[in-house]
């Protein structure tokens, strides 16, 4: 219990060094501004985004009736950007999700036990991290076939190696810290000292990897989109860029692929000025740098 109460403490201390940071505040802000659009979508003067419109509405600028102008089927693009936060975000915070899972077990087992098995999981590391990124995901996401599951699954695939090798190298010097070797005198199990010793002091470096994680996933899934490889049934801003590209209306349509651009590179930036911001907070003196 006491040890409970004094990791919430270290918690919030943290989130409050966050907040002192330009980047940390900036980088929140943003977020929540995409997560209020997410949230509250229908409420946002939207309709079904997929609905097509009238003949006569179909590639119409911005107006009163349409804020951000129509596309070649007269559906609402207003709608598809705010609709567009909701699938953008889930799928970078699942993908993100998955990838720091996987990265961060095979990270806690290869960095404790060590030897032998450590040298095979850090062989089969290095083996994904040698491939090249994107012509990997794009082929994988052929093979799978166009699904919002299966670009997640993708995206997962290809960005948990970073994470394992960041994560191992934290537990390869945590595991002969003196609190370890004392639990390990008295009988803790392996799986009391990576889980309840060794992994909560690996959070922190967890979450920095988690915010990169998020940032990579949405530019993943942006671009696999738009190459025609994500699910035409499902709008997200990576889609609508592909939808105003097959159309040929890209030049002449600038209302239809600004807003989601604007969106991706927005949201991007948001994440990593929030991942910068934690990488220095993270770091020694900081809190007698900022005089806190």
């Amino acid at each position: 219990m006491k040890k409970a109460r004094l990791r919430l403490a270290k918690a919030r201390d943290f989130l409050k060094l966050l907040l002192t940071h330009r980047m940390g505040r900036a980088g929140l802000i943003i977020f929540l501004i995409f997560a209020v659009m997410a949230a509250f979508a229908p409420f946002l003067r939207t309709v079904d985004p997929g609905r097509t419109g009238k003949v006569e509405n179909i590639l119409k600028p911005p107006s009163m009736q349409f804020w951000l102008g129509t596309d070649d089927l007269a559906r609402d693009i207003w709608s598809q950007v705010i609709f567009g936060s909701r699938m953008s975000l889930m799928i970078g915070f699942l993908a993100g999700a998955l990838s720091i899972l996987i990265g961060s077990f095979i990270g806690l087992i290869a960095g404790f036990y060590g030897g032998r098995l450590d040298e095979l999981l850090m062989r089969f590391v290095d083996f994904f991290m040698m491939l090249p990124v994107l012509p990997l995901m794009i082929v994988l996401a052929a093979m799978l076939g166009p699904s919002v599951w299966n670009i997640i699954l993708v995206v997962s695939i290809v960005n948990w190696p970073a994470t394992a090798r960041v994560v191992r190298s934290q537990v390869l010097s945590l595991k002969e810290r003196a609190f370890v070797e004392a639990s390990r005198c008295i009988g803790a199990s392996d799986g009391y000292l990576i889980f309840r010793e060794i992994l909560p002091n690996v959070v922190p470096i967890i979450f920095a990897q988690a915010v990169l994680m998020v940032t990579w996933a949405i530019y993943s899934e942006s671009v696999l989109s738009f190459l025609g490889l994500g699910d035409p049934t499902t709008i997200t801003w990576g889609m609508m860029l592909n939808f105003a590209f097959e159309s040929g209306a890209m030049a002449r349509a600038v209302w239809w692929v600004l807003p989601p651009i604007a969106c991706i590179v927005t949201l991007i930036l948001g994440f990593t000025f929030f991942g910068t911001a934690i990488s220095d907070v993270m770091k020694p003196g900081y809190r007698e740098s900022r005089g806190l």
